[in-house]
């Protein structure tokens, strides 16, 4: 194998090690004690870096395209359901304080993809710019929960930054003509709708 079809392999490496460790955090989560629930924060952080990273390897060797970026949020979504169900099992006390919350970005989260399947067939791939400031709000409330047992300002943060980023996907999706990876915001909706070309950061987002 050549260095530079290895290079290409990394950015699915570093997809699919999220897919692996999903299943590690859910089981790890059983098991009560500081080391495991430091090493659990240690696995969210790993996921959080790998996705940022996978995405910028992907670009700067121009292998990025609409399969791994579907892949990207498909396996996404399946690392944080079992970071989500080990944080419960850890503290289920602050899932429960905090029930009309989480039940209402969880609805709002299966309204995008409801939408996005009825439009377009397709699964959300949008990668917003402000989903990408609340997922790292997830991952700090996560982090809190599972060391401390619950999340104050943090949480409330999350929260509301979760309700405008799934607002704004929505929006999104209504506005666009047809299925489109990597729209970084409204604006930028608007503009593919009229047919006018977009400026992506070639680093972060397209």
């Amino acid at each position: 194998m050549t260095l530079k079809a290895l290079l290409h392999k990394i950015p699915l490496a570093l997809i699919y090690s999220r897919l692996l460790l999903g299943p590690v955090v859910l089981f790890l989560s059983f098991y009560d004690s500081i080391l495991i629930r430091e090493l659990i924060v240690g696995i969210m952080i790993w996921a959080i870096v790998s996705d940022i990273f996978d995405g910028i390897i992907a670009r700067s060797l121009n292998i990025s395209n609409e399969k791994l970026r579907r892949l990207d949020s498909s396996i996404d979504q399946i690392f944080w359901i079992f970071a989500f169900v080990g944080a419960f099992i850890i503290s289920p006390q602050f899932f429960r304080d905090n029930l009309w919350k989480l039940s209402l970005v969880i609805a709002l989260e299966a309204l995008t993809y409801a939408i996005s399947y009825l439009r377009f067939k397709k699964e959300v791939a949008t990668h917003a710019i402000l989903s990408k400031f609340w997922a790292l709000t997830i991952v700090a409330t996560l982090i809190e929960v599972i060391l401390r047992n619950g999340s104050g300002l943090i949480f409330n943060i999350c929260f509301y930054l979760g309700v405008l980023s799934r607002i704004e996907i929505i929006a999104i999706l209504l506005i666009l003509r047809k299925w489109t990876n990597d729209v970084p915001s409204v604006f930028h909706a608007i503009k593919l709708r009229k047919g006018e070309p977009i400026k992506r950061n070639k680093m972060f987002n397209g």
